[in-house]
């Protein structure tokens, strides 16, 4: 029960320090429309299961004084739908109308799960990224490459770099958009919330709500009253600090599951910055004592973080799911944008940091001309942190075409602005051209 200390705490973090949801995005499997007219089944769906979501939300967010930043969807991985020989791109298309027809930001699922191996329909699922995503405003794509269980599927971290540049040569006139909307997993789970990545597992049911909650400003504004504090006291006020933010969510969530009657499915507490001042992750490992983010104790910093959010959030709601942590998009946080074009926050550094946060390598932008094998060894990279620490790492890269290193691609709203920062010259043809599945570690064997 929430006592009036606690509510009005609450408003002054919504009003002041830039509380939000940011995110009620519903899952809906998509299994019943596998077979003949599948693009028209899966709008029919679609529309018909999510037309009062976004209503839901406004309504929500109006009467409780809750600001909710989006509403999506996301769907069972649409891989799993191409039986038949049908069109990947069509299904799509029809998923970008039905995502304008129901008036939501985004809608997730255009996936595939290669871990271990691809289908036929996997492959052509997957070559066909760059051109859906070209085609379509909303259609969100992920490609899960690895997994603690599998390995690495090295020919398709090899297909994802070459995806990734045909993906920003087709939207190059939109600074790379395509490959805001496309991200590549290890571990990737079965119900995150947010975007890009989100899609509708197959051991998900018909449909569930996920609420994504964010936050970071009010971290910061708790730690500004610890100034100079041993670090125990730091831990203990994010985790108080993050019990708040998620009792909130759990609320939202609860609600939204019993207007729209469908299963409440999990509150994913991530820490979600965004470009405004005051929202930022990078200030709150500033506010810790580092100079800019990204100098050395960075990690350490992140590291206290992203337990602490973990062991508060939960405290507040018995499901807890998604990715839950603190988040480090590039372009999608001040602070960090702010520390890469200060020349502090490397690439280097920002692989360091995904051993001990949520996601990865997350908005980066990179030369135009960065070779298709040097982003596959990145992914490579990120995906090996994911596999042998059993977490979920992911990367979401920008070769801006025309772009170099100094110059900045715009994106606007939520996904920001970014340098483009610099990769490592050397060459990776050799090691991404071998193929094959680099083995499971020796952790994986658990049974």
């Amino acid at each position: 029960m929430l006592n009036t200390s606690e509510i009005l705490t609450t408003i002054e973090m919504i009003r002041e320090q830039k509380l939000d949801i940011r995110t009620i995005t519903m899952g809906l499997s998509l299994l019943e429309c596998i077979g003949g007219n599948t693009p028209e089944k899966v709008y029919d769906l679609v529309t018909r299961r999510a037309e009062k979501l976004v209503s839901t939300g406004e309504d929500i967010e109006n009467e409780f004084g809750i600001p909710i930043v989006n509403k999506r969807i996301s769907v069972t991985p649409v891989a799993l739908l191409l039986a038949g020989g049908q069109d990947p791109v069509e299904i799509a298309l029809a998923l970008d109308r039905a995502a304008d027809a129901t008036g939501v930001n985004f809608i997730g699922g255009y996936s595939a799960l290669v871990q271990k191996g691809a289908t036929e329909a996997d492959l052509r699922l997957i070559r066909s990224i760059p051109e859906a995503l070209a085609r379509t405003n909303k259609v969100c794509s992920s490609v899960n490459v690895a997994s603690t269980k599998a390995g690495i599927n090295m020919d398709a971290v090899k297909l994802m770099g070459e995806v990734m540049v045909e993906a920003a040569r087709l939207t190059e006139d939109q600074d790379g958009m395509g490959c805001a909307k496309l991200v590549a997993f290890a571990n990737a789970v079965e119900d995150n919330p947010f975007m890009a990545g989100a899609f509708h597992g197959v051991s998900e049911g018909d449909a569930a709500i996920n609420v994504g909650v964010s936050g970071p400003g009010v971290v910061k504004r708790a730690l500004e009253k610890v100034k100079g504090e041993p670090f125990d006291v730091v831990a203990e006020v994010v985790k108080k600090t993050a019990f708040r933010i998620t009792r909130m969510g759990q609320l939202v969530a609860m609600e939204a599951s019993k207007r729209l009657n469908t299963p409440f499915g999990i509150v994913d507490l991530s820490l979600a910055p965004t470009p405004a001042v005051g929202d930022s992750v990078a200030h709150i490992l500033e506010e810790m004592g580092l100079e800019r983010c990204g100098q050395h104790g960075t990690t350490a910093a992140l590291m206290l973080l992203n337990d602490a959010v973990k062991k508060g959030g939960v405290m507040a709601s018995s499901s807890v799911g998604g990715l839950s942590g603190a988040f480090i998009p590039l372009s999608e946080d001040i602070g960090m944008i702010n520390a890469a074009a200060a020349g502090t926050l490397t690439l280097d550094k920002l692989e360091a940091m995904t051993c001990v946060c949520s996601v990865g390598l997350d908005m980066i932008a990179v030369p135009g001309d960065t070779p298709a094998s040097t982003l596959s060894a990145i992914l490579a990279d990120e995906a090996a942190i994911g596999v042998v620490n059993q977490k979920t790492t992911a990367v979401r890269l920008i070769p801006a075409k025309g772009k170099k290193v100094g110059d900045w691609v715009e994106f606007g709203g939520l996904l920001g602005r970014a340098p483009i920062i610099p990769v490592h010259p050397e060459s990776a043809e050799e090691f991404i051209s071998r193929g094959g599945r680099i083995p499971a570690p020796i952790n994986s064997l658990k049974n």
